[in-house]
């Protein structure tokens, strides 16, 4: 069991210092960058919170799954391996939902729910607004 050994201030401090390589640009045209890099370190800290409670959460945004695609090994819908239930897709995503509201700052904003939209991703993934608010109302309320 993982639980307790992932410190989240300290996943927060290696992603704030992470730089981000050009390479991750070649399969993510989407613009502007520093909108999908702020989606790409959010994510990471999404990340940090899952693996300390040992949870398996979703991609929200197309834009910054290829951004990672070649460094990021997650399953998408229906590509997971045989025998292994995560949950649907819209499970995972509320994982990621309560994922942020444990590594949120202080009045910091999760562009992820809606970035494939705002960096004009033809078809893009995210997450309602309506799931949103009653995800972090139930995880407030518990």
């Amino acid at each position: 069991m993982r639980r307790g050994r992932v410190d989240l201030e300290r996943v927060n401090r290696a992603v704030d210092a992470l730089e981000l390589p050009d390479a991750i640009w070649k399969t993510c045209p989407w613009q502007p960058r520093e909108l999908v890099a702020t989606g790409l370190r959010q994510w990471l800290r999404c990340c940090g919170a899952a693996l300390r409670d040992d949870q398996v959460i979703g991609m929200p945004s197309h834009a910054v799954d290829e951004a990672y695609a070649r460094f990021l090994h997650h399953h998408p819908e229906g590509g997971a391996p045989a025998g292994a239930d995560h949950g649907a897709m819209a499970e995972q995503l509320r994982r990621t939902v309560v994922a942020w509201s444990l590594v949120a700052r202080p009045g910091e904003r999760c562009v992820l729910w809606d970035l494939d939209a705002r960096v004009g991703v033809d078809q893009p993934w995210g997450v309602p607004d309506e799931v949103v608010r009653a995800v972090e109302s139930a995880v407030t309320t518990q």
